[in-house]
């Protein structure tokens, strides 16, 4: 068979099993956009190339799976990098099919041409500049094993255009690939494990998101109840225990509840699955559960004793590993350890002030989790209103709980909303946002508005840069040095000449009923809930702080 590269790539596609593919056209890769035209796949036309890979983003967080962008050279591929280094950090499989200009140009600074894979290759998991159409027969299926596999990550594949427009003879279609054999944990590792949680007297149980990418919600919970466990999650965990479970401890780290981070200072034994002790979760680290004996188990050899010593490191994946710890751990009550917790939960509750009052923060997202159901996708943005959720929402499945944590990009919540409501077309999906996140990729509401998702737009406005004004408060003098918005847009207005419909909690003289009305609209529908300048996202750990040094 004779096959073009770019017939090859959408023959390929196709097979692996790819039915959405964002992107943007552009002269580098208008050789794949004809293919793409002869093929069953269904382009998603982004408005720009960041969002696009967003959506990407958003398909592959909910599914598991591969999700793949469509960039032109140069601005095209530029406009993906911070999505790439987005997914590069919360360990988001993606495959971003780049154009590149012909190859006689290379070299030669011509129109839109960048030297794509060296400025890539440190904040994906490989970076590819296919060099002869033949090698895609080996490249394409390889960047899927390679984004999907062990730590899932970013792969960009660096395509000329006459290399899509080269003729491959006798060609093949190469088969679909699944993800790598995920790696199971050493026995005679888990038995020390078994042995050393046996033996401590205040265990904690600290999961990440490696336990919500190996979809291992039940086994966490079946450890934690069999050798009751307290447990805290990581922002990219939560969920993981529902709100309401006993043994659940929330958030950990700098916007946790104060009685979460003081049972972690107490605690003799910390178990840490999928997590990888980031700044944002342990504060100063040296003074993090520092009377504690360390198990680290992570898929990521990379990740283990990086940052704290363990006395144990497993390198598995989180799935199997919770699999073998559950089935041997020994049964334990540890009731002593277990009122210690419960005493200070009394004593150091998570205050959530105007919860039942849709006009506050708090108040807003719990009534806005009534209205959405436990189903739900849910993304954010970044800023206060991502920590506010995080503190509230009743999140019951984290593999539906969508937010930028490593890279912590303001923008990502409006088109991943889209990708997951692509993705789930029978699942509600709200995305929270602030007025300065949301305008860093607004434009998405013009993609929103074609594809006419089931997605809801939770706008929470304070004109300003909250988090930035926040701390600006706290720690600079209240000398808010660019934070603030003199000339706020219109964003009702805005989403409507959009094509969305809009509702402004400001002039709604029953806030809770307009957001009812909202919310039983199908399509989607943005809504403005003005937020007071003086809402903090308490608790907070200063920057350079141990957990326990908390401003509440």
């Amino acid at each position: 068979m004779d096959i073009t590269g770019a017939q090859l790539i959408t023959r390929f596609l196709e097979r692996q099993g790819v039915a959405l593919v964002p992107g943007i056209p552009g002269g580098a890769l208008l050789p794949l956009y004809r293919a793409l035209a002869d093929s069953t796949l269904t382009h998603i036309l982004a408005r720009h190339e960041q969002g696009a890979a967003f959506i990407a983003h958003g398909q592959a967080r909910v599914t598991g799976r591969a999700g793949v962008v469509l960039a032109t050279s140069g601005p095209g591929v530029t406009n993906v990098v911070t999505a790439l280094a987005d997914a590069r950090m919360d360990s988001v499989p993606l495959v971003c099919i780049a154009g590149q200009v012909s190859r006689r140009m290379i070299g030669t600074d011509a129109f839109q041409e960048v030297a794509t894979v060296p400025m890539t290759r440190p904040i994906t998991k490989a970076a590819f500049h296919v060099g002869a159409a033949a090698e895609l027969l080996e490249l394409l299926p390889e960047a899927f094993r390679l984004a999907e596999s062990g730590r899932p990550g970013p792969v960009l594949l660096d395509i000329p255009k006459d290399v899509q427009t080269e003729i491959i003879h006798d060609a093949w279609i190469p088969e679909a690939v699944q993800p790598a054999r995920a790696r199971r944990p050493d026995p005679s590792l888990i038995a020390r494990a078994v042995a050393m949680i046996a033996a401590a007297r205040r265990p904690v149980l600290y999961l990440g998101g490696g336990v919500t990418q190996a979809r291992a919600q039940a086994l966490a919970q079946q450890l934690a109840e069999r050798a009751s466990l307290p447990t805290t999650t990581t922002l990219m965990a939560l969920g993981t225990l529902p709100p309401e479970h006993p043994l659940g401890l929330g958030m950990l780290g700098m916007h946790g509840a104060r009685y979460t981070n003081k049972v972690i200072e107490e605690c003799d034994l910390l178990i840490a699955i999928g997590a990888r002790f980031d700044d944002r979760a342990t504060g100063r680290v040296d003074r993090f559960a520092p009377h504690a004996k360390v198990i680290h188990i992570d898929a990521d050899p990379r990740e283990l004793h990086k940052i704290r010593r363990a006395e144990l490191a497993i390198c598995a994946d989180a799935g199997y590993a919770l699999e073998a710890l559950a089935a041997t751990v020994q049964p334990a009550l540890r009731t002593p350890w277990l009122e210690r917790v419960g005493e200070l939960r009394r004593e150091l509750p998570l205050l959530l002030p105007g919860i039942d009052d849709p006009r506050r923060p708090y108040g807003l997202i719990n009534t806005v989790g009534r209205l959405a159901g436990p189903d739900a996708a849910i993304t954010t943005d970044v800023g206060q209103h991502q920590m506010w959720v995080a503190q509230s929402y009743p999140f019951s499945r984290p593999e539906r709980w969508l937010t930028s944590g490593g890279l912590g990009t303001m923008g990502f919540g409006l088109p991943a909303a889209i990708g997951a409501a692509l993705a789930l077309p029978r699942t509600p999906v709200v995305c929270f946002t602030g007025d300065g996140s949301l305008m860093m990729n607004i434009q998405e509401l013009a993609t929103l508005a074609e594809l006419q998702l089931d997605v809801k737009i939770v706008v929470m406005d304070n004109a300003a840069l909250g988090m930035v004004r926040q701390q600006q408060q706290l720690f600079y003098q209240s000398r808010f040095s660019g934070s603030l918005y003199a000339q706020p847009p219109a964003l009702t207005r805005i989403a409507e000449a959009f094509g969305v419909p809009a509702y402004d909690l400001a002039i709604a003289h029953d806030p809770e009923r307009a957001l009812r009305a909202a919310f039983s609209r199908p399509g989607p529908v943005l809504i403005r809930a003005p937020i007071g300048a003086e809402e903090l996202v308490l608790p907070m750990v200063a920057p350079g702080s141990a957990n326990t040094e908390v401003i509440h």
